[in-house]
């Protein structure tokens, strides 16, 4: 590691202008080159002031809407009842509140927030918003102004659509590419892959990688996921300069710690954002909390699965959705009981055993999506066709499965097979969002991630479902599953489930 870190101190010593050859005084910027730069500074300023521009417009106009609907439900309810004139001030008020609110937590344009984050921040600025709402209401005893049941119907909305409304929002803008700011990445190897990857998976997350300069001396020529290798470390502040980018990310877990510190405080003389991504793989999870003792930086980790108040609120989520999902989808509940029944002979329902927390074993039950022959078809399928069997003891699915009716693949295209699992999620047997419930078979293949499965409920859903569905390899669903656990928190549960009403809708690599 000598010789590749032999530049540090030159990168880490004060930037100054380079001399052209045989000259012992500073290059002489010219006028042009100050133009340019000028106008690409003016050009990243306007971008990101339209991206925000867009988020307060769109959240002041649906906030509008949202209050439109709420007196129109409010008239229906109180059968035409006037409100005061003065209302419409308080319903601008509160709206800029709002706003102001979603501002201060750092929303416009909230870059680099995780999902399950974005969610807590704009939940968390509803809230304050209708606590203070209710307040100034009691205190000013404005209610005829402001109704309680128009407050709560509003703040109602603005708490369930509000989320979706920003998603969808921020994706019109992306296909626009006007979502996003560019970053450049310093590392290499499977680190900085892996980083690049996830910044492309989860786009939501705004930050765009134009450049990767590796940590040796001598440039690297090519690309990393279709990232271009722009040099070595001591180009990147050059082509940051003339591109205007704020925001750098090391991803260089294994360097020496007085070696990064150097190229953290020579960073931090041109990048105003620098991310460092720590060698903390397979502890990290969205409860970190840094912590500053007397100058040494600490690190805080939160296991939210050991708060009651979190379990509790995880369990009642999941009654909730049992309970009220269950009556809302009876009559799709019927028809697949009919289709069912016309199309192949057997029972309805099909149930086999399955691991739970503490490794204790459940039945879950499942809408029969098999012919009643299937075990003996199996057997001779995997003694008959080597690929198959390849394929069967790598996944335990099989793409192209002949034991699977009509109506059963089209209830497994659309996971309407596994709706009978809210029958284990009322018994307490499984959660609506969870680890991918697994059979004795499967345990050992988990390694020492098995510790951390036993620890939360399967799942009717869950990360791995929305994170590419059967289109992950068995590993990949493994280390999925040990984030979800290390990651998780009732705002992940909520956005994995938002995520799998869209995967369901839209049918996407499942079988």
């Amino acid at each position: 590691m000598k010789d590749e870190f032999e530049g540090i101190d030159r990168i880490a010593a004060p930037v100054k202008a380079r001399s052209p050859v045989g000259s012992a005084g500073p290059t002489v910027v010219l006028p042009e080159r100050r133009l340019v730069q000028a106008w690409r500074l003016v050009q990243a300023w306007r971008q990101q002031g339209l991206v925000v521009l867009t988020l307060v417009f769109s959240d002041a106009l649906f906030a509008f809407l949202f209050w439109g609907l709420a007196l129109t439900l409010h008239a229906i309810w109180r059968q035409g009842q006037p409100l005061e004139g003065a209302t419409a001030t308080y319903i601008l008020a509160s709206t800029v509140l709002w706003i102001g609110l979603r501002a201060l937590v750092g929303l416009y344009p909230g870059y680099g927030l995780a999902p399950a984050e974005e969610l807590r921040r704009q939940s968390y600025a509803t809230l304050a918003t209708l606590a203070i709402t209710t307040l100034f209401a009691f205190a000013f005893q404005a209610g005829n102004l402001l109704p309680r049941l128009l407050i709560g119907i509003n703040f109602l909305e603005l708490l369930l659509m509000a989320p979706l409304i920003r998603h969808f929002v921020k994706q019109g803008m992306a296909k626009v590419e006007l979502w996003g700011k560019p970053v450049v990445v310093l590392g290499a190897g499977k680190t900085a892959k892996q980083l690049i990857i996830n910044l492309r998976r989860e786009w939501g997350l705004g930050f765009r990688p134009v450049a990767l300069f590796d940590f040796r001396l001598a440039p690297v020529e090519g690309d990393l996921e279709g990232v271009p290798y722009e040099g070595s470390l001591t180009d990147a502040m050059e082509v940051a300069r003339k591109q205007n980018i704020d925001t750098v990310i090391f991803a260089m877990p294994q360097i020496q710690r007085k070696h990064l510190a150097k190229l953290v405080d020579a960073a931090g003389r041109r990048f105003q954002n620098v991310i460092v991504v720590p060698n903390l793989g397979g502890i990290t999870n969205s409860a970190i909390v840094a912590r500053d003792f007397a100058g040494l930086c600490g690190v805080e980790i939160k296991h939210n699965l050991l708060n009651t108040w979190s379990r509790m609120a995880k369990r009642a989520l999941d009654l909730f959705g049992a309970v009220v999902g269950g009556l809302l989808i009876g009559p799709l509940l019927l028809t697949m009981v009919v289709l069912i029944k016309l199309d192949s002979a057997g029972p309805l329902f099909y149930s086999h055993m399955r691991l739970g927390t503490e490794g204790k074993h459940f039945y879950c039950w499942k809408f029969r999506t098999m012919h009643t022959d299937a075990s003996q078809l199996l057997t001779e399928l995997l003694q008959s066709n080597p690929d198959l069997r390849s394929e069967w003891e790598a996944n335990h699915k099989l793409r192209d499965d002949p034991r699977i009716t009509r109506v059963g693949r089209l209830l497994r295209k659309t996971s309407l097979d596994e709706l009978p699992q809210l029958w284990n999620v009322l018994r307490g047997e499984m959660s609506l969002a969870g680890p991918r419930p697994i059979v004795d078979a499967e345990a050992p293949k988990y390694g020492e991630a098995y510790e951390l499965y036993q620890r939360v409920k399967p799942g009717m859903t869950g990360l791995w479902q929305v994170s590419g569905r059967s289109g992950t390899s068995y590993e990949e669903r493994v280390a999925i599953d040990a984030y979800y656990v290390r990651d998780w928190s009732i705002w992940l549960d909520l956005v994995i489930l938002a995520r799998t009403v869209k995967i369901v809708t839209f049918g996407r690599g499942a079988f």
